[in-house]
């Protein structure tokens, strides 16, 4: 359960800004604006190691951290879907 919490809970966050980092790329905004979607799910991930591993410790900082780890797993593609040309 420690594993498919912050699994799930990552889910949200991590399709609904892939589907924004896909539509601002079919749209054709700029690289900037594409992009941002991606910096904003990796600030978010970075955070929240910060406060698990810093603040909160022990399993339930480790949660954090998995919940981080998740959600650059899904900024990685935000920023390969940006990065694309129209």
């Amino acid at each position: 359960m420690m594993l498919f919490g912050p699994l799930f809970l990552s889910l949200l966050p991590g399709s609904i800004l892939l589907l924004t980092a896909g539509w601002f790329r079919k749209r054709g905004f700029s690289l900037f604006t594409r992009l941002v979607p991606g910096f904003l799910l990796m600030l978010s991930a970075v955070i929240l190691f910060y406060i698990g591993f810093i603040h909160i410790r022990g399993f339930e900082g480790g949660a954090y951290a998995l919940l981080s780890f998740f959600l650059v797993m899904f900024a990685v593609p935000a920023w390969i879907i940006g990065g694309k040309g129209k």
